[in-house]
């Protein structure tokens, strides 16, 4: 039996390599004879894009001393990938040139899960480190960089990786957004040339406005209600003036995918002609998951909470569809199962099961720390039952 197990990050509870790792030993004492597993951990552009990507491509990481989200030092990884390794669509969904391509994860260098909680508050987060692991590619003459942007903490419009590439904000040392205010002109050029830069990216929010960083993503970076609108003010002024300062037209603000990881893919294609791709189109063929679910007996997918986000496209709802499309039993297990997402996914998957693996009386806390435990064992139960029915 060859059993595909295919999950996605556990936010705050296991990445998606633990969680792939908890569901095999789960289905491992489940059944009987020879069970062939294949893992495919899934990322969105957020935690384990860095690794999960190099792995799969036969490549490296690397890691450098660059700024953290506020300011501090930390480590953090740098992907390196020959070409030439990639899988054939994923190349051609990127168009990529031939030579060594650097993979950047914004969570590992920007992320929220960097930030206290008590600390987290978009005004006072920067890229700053993302420019300085571009300049580290560059310096190692990366012919393409590769950027996933999930899971970050900062809405700096990716002005602080523009300063680490030589913009000036004059009146500051260090550009975050609690300076705006104070800030009247952009000055500098970028002091290296840097190579074409792909975003991986599935959310298509503008820049400003209601759909916007600051009104969508802001209260989850902790932004308060009545801090929207003055903080969206600021990003529109900052907006204008980097359009003006490398005379590109203000309605790139406005293109799907601006708004993403607080506006980083807006800064970055303003300044350096950065272009985003479609996050999941490109793992699921960097990972052959089409392949992968073609070979499959059974597919054992998951995330952390299952609900109405998850059926705009999230890795795990887009393995369902590629399993059912495929006519492959398949399982999906959450931390958190959200019951109007689970009766509009069975109108589509009506064959598929879904399970959600914390107990209902447990806190929150204790179910996170308890996770891996938990789908270990869902899993265990789960196909101890259908091969005795």
């Amino acid at each position: 039996m060859n059993i595909l197990v295919a999950f996605d990050k556990f936010k705050d509870s296991m990445t998606a390599v633990r969680a792939c790792d908890a569901a095999a030993n789960g289905a491992q004492r489940a059944l009987d004879g020879e069970v062939i597993f294949t893992r495919a951990p899934l990322t969105d552009g957020g935690e384990g894009f860095c690794r999960i990507l190099t792995e799969a491509a036969s490549g490296h990481i690397e890691y450098y001393p660059v700024t953290g989200p506020l300011g501090e030092e930390i480590d953090a990884p740098l992907g390196w990938i020959e070409s030439d390794k990639i899988p054939t669509r994923a190349r051609e969904i990127l168009g990529l040139p031939k030579g060594n391509v650097a993979v950047i994860e914004m969570a590992a260098v920007a992320g929220l899960e960097l930030v206290p909680n008590d600390r987290r508050h978009p005004g006072q987060c920067t890229t700053r480190g993302v420019g300085e692991l571009i300049r580290s590619a560059v310096a190692k003459e990366a012919s393409a960089i590769l950027l996933g942007i999930g899971g970050s903490a900062t809405s700096d419009l990716g002005l602080g990786a523009l300063e680490a590439l030589g913009i000036q904000f004059p009146g500051t040392e260090a550009i975050f957004p609690s300076q705006w205010d104070t800030i009247t002109a952009i000055a500098g050029q970028l002091d290296c040339v840097v190579p074409p830069v792909y975003i991986a990216c599935d959310v298509d929010n503008p820049l400003l406005g209601p759909k916007g960083a600051a009104s969508v993503y802001g209260p989850q970076k902790g932004l308060e209600d009545d801090e929207i609108t003055a903080f969206d003010a600021r990003a529109a002024k900052m907006a204008e003036l980097l359009c003006q300062h490398f005379g590109q037209p203000s309605n790139l603000k406005d293109i799907p995918g601006s708004g993403a990881a607080g506006g980083i893919g807006f800064g970055l294609k303003v300044a350096c002609g950065a272009e985003f791709v479609p996050g999941f189109e490109l793992v699921a063929a960097w990972l052959d998951i089409s392949g992968k679910v073609a070979e499959a007996d059974l597919v054992l997918t998951g995330e952390g909470k299952f609900d109405a986000s998850s059926l705009a496209g999230k890795g795990p709802y887009s393995l369902l569809a590629a399993a059912h499309a495929a006519d492959k039993p398949a399982i999906l297990l959450a931390g958190c199962v959200e019951a109007s997402a689970v009766a509009t996914a069975r109108e589509r998957f009506p064959e598929t099961g879904f399970y959600g693996i914390s107990p209902k009386e447990m806190e929150l806390e204790e179910a996170l720390l308890k996770g891996p435990e938990h789908l270990e064992f869902s899993v265990e139960t789960i196909l101890s039952q259908l091969s005795e029915g």
